[in-house]
């Protein structure tokens, strides 16, 4: 049985099956509010989940039992002393060291908790950064929504904000570098296109076999790092990919070489091209894709999957795979892509999908 927690428009939905028979819905959260993301947190079974107020903004709230009673957690907060507001708490994400948890918002922020994930703090490292007043938000905002630990060392750390780009730390976020190098942002005008803080990211995982090789969604192009994120080689352009855009991408853990993602028609569209739902899969670190459809919608399904809307559990043959579309269905693999099922249709909006 695997447990899909589903973040959507309207609360949070906690999936619970198998893909050959079918999933139930367990339990439902938050009724009639944005639930942008939730996990589980395997070290201490604790539930989290960003939740965002009209009024209040983002907020991150904490459970043993997702059917049952949910606590806020204390010290989701900008600064009083300045002029700018939490929108919303993209991520959520575990650390290395016991307790630790991350959190990663907009206006470009990093929370950090050593309690798992009860209290919160700001990472001042980042917010004071001294090259903050040079960063510029994407389309979703100046959103920090991808945080990447490094196993076995809670020193280092990775984060990626949209449209400012990658930031490493070997000191648990006292201090940050960017690390941009080989990404080329082409949606800016050619002159521009070394801007050190003009990158819009929009998605990083890494290889659980081979930390120091990671995979990343661009805005414009599928990028690999084979030095823990230092440089970034364009493993999309030259493929069969029908476009470099999209949102997600996730790895097998077992596998370093593979990947997958889920292109979309570029920005002015943001949609499945050709209305065909497709997964491409990579066995050869990005030298080349192929297209997984066995059992998506092939016609007139013109989706949108989200960054955070794309998760794995297991690994290697039995590497199960789930995403969400913004149209409400969710579908799942229970063998790496290989064939597709349905496994959620009529929810709201969903805004993420992670598997416990």
């Amino acid at each position: 049985m695997t447990e899909v927690l589903v973040g959507t428009k309207k609360g949070l939905f906690v999936l619970e099956g198998d893909v050959g028979s079918g999933f139930d819905v367990k339990a439902r959260a938050f009724p009639g509010q944005a639930v942008e993301y939730a996990m589980r947190d395997p070290r201490s079974g604790r539930y989290l989940a960003s939740v965002t107020s009209w009024f209040y903004g983002g907020r991150i709230w904490a459970t043993d039992d997702p059917a049952g009673e949910w606590q806020e957690a204390e010290g989701i907060a900008l600064p009083e002393e300045g002029d700018q507001s939490l929108a919303r708490i993209w991520v959520i994400e575990p650390g290395v060291a016991d307790g630790d948890v991350y959190a990663g918002g907009d206006p470009g922020c990093l929370f950090e908790s050593h309690d798992g994930g009860l209290t919160w703090s700001l990472n001042r490292g980042l917010w004071d950064h001294p090259t903050r007043p040079e960063w510029n938000p994407g389309a979703g905002g100046l959103c920090l929504h991808t945080i990447v630990p490094w196993p076995d060392d809670p020193d280092r750390l990775m984060v990626a904000i949209s449209a400012v780009g990658v930031w490493l730390s070997d000191d648990r976020g006292a201090t940050w570098r960017y690390s941009n190098a080989g990404i080329v942002p082409e949606y800016l005008p050619e002159e521009a296109q070394d801007a050190e803080f003009q990158h819009c990211v929009h998605n990083v995982r890494r290889s659980g076999s081979r930390p120091e090789r990671l995979f990343m969604q661009f805005h414009g192009g599928v990028y690999r790092s084979d030095d823990a994120g230092a440089t970034w080689i364009d493993v999309g352009d030259g493929t069969d990919l029908p476009s470099d855009f999209g949102f997600p991408i996730v790895v097998d853990p077992a596998d370093a070489d593979s990947a997958f993602v889920i292109p979309h028609i570029g920005a002015e569209d943001r949609t499945t091209p050709g209305g065909a739902v497709r997964v491409w899969e990579t066995r050869d670190a990005g030298a080349s894709w192929s297209p997984r459809t066995e059992g998506l919608p092939q016609q007139n399904a013109y989706l949108t999957v989200l960054r955070e809307a794309f998760d794995t559990a297991g690994e290697g043959s039995g590497l199960e795979l789930y995403f969400g579309a913004t149209s409400g269905e969710v579908f799942g693999s229970g063998d790496a892509g290989a064939s597709w099922a349905q496994i959620a249709d009529h929810l709201p909006p969903v805004h993420s999908v992670r598997t416990a």
